[in-house]
Parts: structure tokens; sequence; C-alpha cells
């Protein structure tokens, strides 16, 4: 473990010295994790990606990738496209990552299931824009705003999410 590293504890996500208040899945830490059950995956993953959205944020590291008008992440576990970002017009199950609440406005992407999914195993995992403070989310990470911009800056390749 380093400093880089974003490690849950009991009293938030500690990153660089700093723990940030955050919640996690609505039925808590799971090293079973399955589709639907709203827990957050145990374990030590990398971090793969960050998407953010253009027309309400700068970009926030060199290597964000914009979230487009027809990005979608499919969360259908009959499909081959499972856990993977795909574009709209797509007939299957499917989370709009250009949402109209924000969201989704800055997500980092994790390697859970990824790249090749195991159906069933759970869909994406991401570190995101909490709704409200304490209020669960359906498996991934959510924080305030302003610490999830804090953060995403100094993320590097080498930064991991251990979850224990």
């Amino acid at each position: 473990m380093t400093p880089d590293d974003l490690v849950l504890t009991g009293y938030g996500l500690r990153f660089q010295g700093v723990t940030y208040p955050c919640t996690i899945g609505r039925s808590g830490v799971s090293g079973k994790k399955r589709e639907g059950d709203g827990a957050t995956p145990r374990g030590i993953h990398r971090l793969v990606g960050m998407l953010y959205r253009p027309d309400r944020m700068a970009r926030p590291t060199d290597w964000a990738l914009p979230i487009g008008l027809n990005d979608l992440w499919s969360d259908d576990a009959k499909h081959e496209d499972y856990n993977m970002m795909v574009r709209a017009p797509y007939p299957h199950s499917h989370e709009r990552l250009r949402r109209a609440d924000p969201l989704y406005d800055l997500v980092i992407l994790t390697d859970w299931n990824w790249p090749y999914a195991v159906k069933g195993r759970g869909s994406a995992i991401f570190i995101h824009q909490h709704r409200r403070p304490g209020y669960p989310t359906e498996g991934c990470i959510a924080l305030a705003r302003a610490h999830l911009r804090r953060i995403a800056p100094r993320i590097t390749f080498g930064t991991r999410l251990i979850i224990r």
C-alpha cells in the first residue's frame, strides 16, 4: 500500500494522507459481488480510466476522456458487451453515462470484472459524485463533488483502489 492508493477505511476513502467521507453500496462490502446486489466488491482494484462531462467541467487530467451524448455502459449480463462502454442506440440493458444529474460528471473507472467480464459477477464499479452525503450507491464509491475533483488530477496509473 502506498500514499497514492485510494484505501476504503471505516472513516472514508484515504488518499495521500487525507481521509474523505464517502458512501459505498447499500449492501456494504462483499467478497462475493453479484449483478444487482448493491455491494461494493472487496479487493485491490486498478484504476483503468477517467471520464468527464466537458460541458460541465474542465478536463481534470490529460488522460481523462469526455463523455459523449451517446455514451452508455452495458449492464446486460446476457450480452457480449456486458460491463463495457457502448454507444446509443443500444437495445440491451444499460446505464446512461451522460446523465441529467451531476452523478457522473466525473467518473473514475476501476477494473472490477473488466476487461473480460464474468457474466453475473457485477458490472462496473465507479468512483463518482454522491447524490447527497450518506446516500448509498449500487456498489460504487461516491464522494462529494469537491473531494472527487481534488482527487482526480492527483491519480496516477499506479494508483489502486483498496477495499478490505
